[in-house]
């Protein structure tokens, strides 16, 4: 069986791509990493020569893994729904990945089915303080359309503050950033769930809880992680949040909303390094015995 992680070039290996050869190579699977400017695509009618690497002609995978998330790109998408049209398994494919990295998209979508997501509005500028007043309560949140690891999530304690940051975006060459703004809930503040679905089931829960002096909750920017208990109403939560995005791999971010709870994210990409440490659930073989069964003709 071939398995390829699609991610960009690294300086230094991640910690998923680590644990997943790793476990490819115990199972005895033959795993590469492959970034998508590696590969040319070529259309034709025998659908011969399909996919090039490294400037040669190289056989398709049975699986592919993207690990590229928020930082899809044009070329990336076409890559898998190239590879996908070949009749190659894809966990996740490329409509899920790009519904995923658009925050409001997937806030949309979440809402359609019904599920529990915080009050979100579209920033444009300029900012209309007087809506924006009406419909929220300081201090807000200030995200970046796509994004991930904590990364481009601002709060505002005053509508000062947001109006001089948006000023300061308005004036530099970020202009053109598409931002939304988001309610801030103050239960949970400094402090999340996030739930690994893989396949449609939640294999584990982790309480997230932010560094001294910060309001993200990301393992990835030193915030504390802890095991959290899977109640049922979390576990539906979660199934129907990947399902609504099409997700056979994702990491669904919750807030404490008072006795319920909020769906803020949903991560195609999730790291899951804190989970490990935090669960002693081997995610990388579970990861890995999807695409077995996914992929059951495959040696």
């Amino acid at each position: 069986m071939d398995i390829w992680i699609l991610a960009t070039k690294e300086h230094t290996p991640t910690y998923s791509g680590t644990r997943l050869t790793e476990e490819a190579k115990k199972q005895g699977i033959t795993l590469s990493k492959v970034a998508p400017e590696e590969l040319d695509l070529i259309v034709t009618k025998d659908g011969k020569r399909s996919i090039i690497l490294a400037g040669k002609s190289t056989s398709l995978p049975d699986c592919v893994i993207p690990r590229i998330g928020a930082e899809a790109t044009y070329f990336s998408l076409a890559v898998l729904r190239h590879l996908e049209m070949q009749g190659v398994v894809i966990l996740n494919n490329a409509r899920s990945i790009e519904l995923a990295r658009d925050k409001l998209a997937t806030i949309q979508a979440l809402k359609a089915h019904n599920l529990p997501i915080p009050k979100t509005m579209l920033a444009k500028l300029p900012l209309n303080l007087d809506i924006i007043r009406e419909e929220f309560t300081f201090p807000i949140i200030l995200k970046t359309v796509s994004g991930s690891k904590g990364k481009g999530v601002f709060l505002c304690e005053t509508k000062v503050r947001l109006s001089d940051f948006m000023g300061l975006i308005e004036a530099s060459k970020d202009a053109k950033l598409n931002l939304i703004l988001q309610e801030f809930i103050s239960s949970s503040k400094g402090r999340d769930i996030r739930i690994l679905v893989i396949g449609g089931k939640p294999i584990g829960a982790i309480l997230r809880k932010a560094k001294k002096g910060q309001f993200r909750a990301n393992f990835s920017m030193g915030g504390d992680v802890e095991p959290y208990p899977l109640t049922p109403a979390l576990e539906w939560i979660a199934i129907e949040a990947a399902r609504v995005m099409g997700l056979d791999i994702a990491g669904v971010d919750l807030l404490f909303d008072g006795d319920t709870y909020a769906v803020t994210e949903v991560n195609a990409s999730p790291g899951f390094e804190g989970f490990e440490k935090a669960t002693n659930i081997d995610v990388a073989k579970i990861m890995i015995g999807l695409c077995r069964l996914r992929c059951p003709g495959a040696a």
